[in-house]
């Protein structure tokens, strides 16, 4: 494989959203940091849980397959996290609801105290590349033939063939890993994450992110975080 091949198998299309940039709405279609807008009657969260994004897909230019069905996605979060994050499944501490159907919502307008809220302006891409840490999601054959090119040809990883890594809100693509990162194998692949964010006044640790797995068959959330 050259350089080019490489990056055509190497490389996914993701959707990235930018923090702010417009004058919002609060309509249905417009995805919120720091604030959940919709809900249906009857649901309960946990006192201690926090609004921390509401994520429309449906009119989104790309989400991976394993979310195709659903048009809205909200996600609560209990903020003691921050003192439990030696433990491998972090999603206990947060609160994900998937709606397959716009019908039946309300506006909730539920806010973070902790976060800054902000709408969030999404943005197709097609070269979302992982970290050369993650090796799980390079793939045994590209990690070799990377490593051919770097010692037959002096090609570097980071500037010869990565074009951009995306260490933000995130859909679809691959896990901006800071360290070495984890992976759950095909049961559970990266659907989407949630990073820090200077606008927001949202900082994981330390510049951190978030990495949210998704098991479509059992409707079962992994949930990872890692920080510089």
């Amino acid at each position: 494989m050259d350089v080019t091949e490489i990056k055509n198998a190497l490389f996914k299309q993701a959707v990235i959203f930018q923090t702010g940039g417009f004058r919002p709405t609060e309509e249905l279609g417009e995805s919120w940091i720091g604030k959940v807008l919709w809900g249906k009657e009857g649901e309960t969260i946990p006192s201690n849980f926090e609004p921390i994004c509401t994520m429309f897909l449906y009119n989104l230019p790309y989400v991976p397959k394993e979310l195709n069905s659903y048009q809205l996605i909200t996600i609560y979060m209990d903020f003691d996290v921050f003192n439990n994050l030696i433990v491998d499944d972090l999603s206990p501490f947060f609160k994900i609801t998937c709606y397959k159907e716009l019908d039946g919502l309300q506006k909730i307008n539920k806010q973070s105290k902790k976060i800054k809220a902000f709408p969030l302006t999404p943005s197709f891409v097609h070269n979302d590349a992982p970290s050369w840490e993650d090796s799980a999601s390079i793939g045994r054959e590209i990690e070799n033939e990377i490593l051919r090119l770097e010692s037959e040809e002096s090609i570097e990883y980071y500037e010869d063939i990565v074009e951009n890594i995306y260490p933000t809100h995130k859909v679809g693509g691959y896990p901006s890993f800071i360290q070495g990162g984890t992976s759950l194998g095909e049961s559970y692949p990266f659907v989407f994450q949630i990073s820090s964010d200077e606008k927001a006044l949202f900082n994981i640790v330390d510049s951190g992110s978030f990495y949210f797995f998704f098991n479509l068959e059992k409707q079962d959330w992994f949930v990872h975080c890692d920080f510089y």
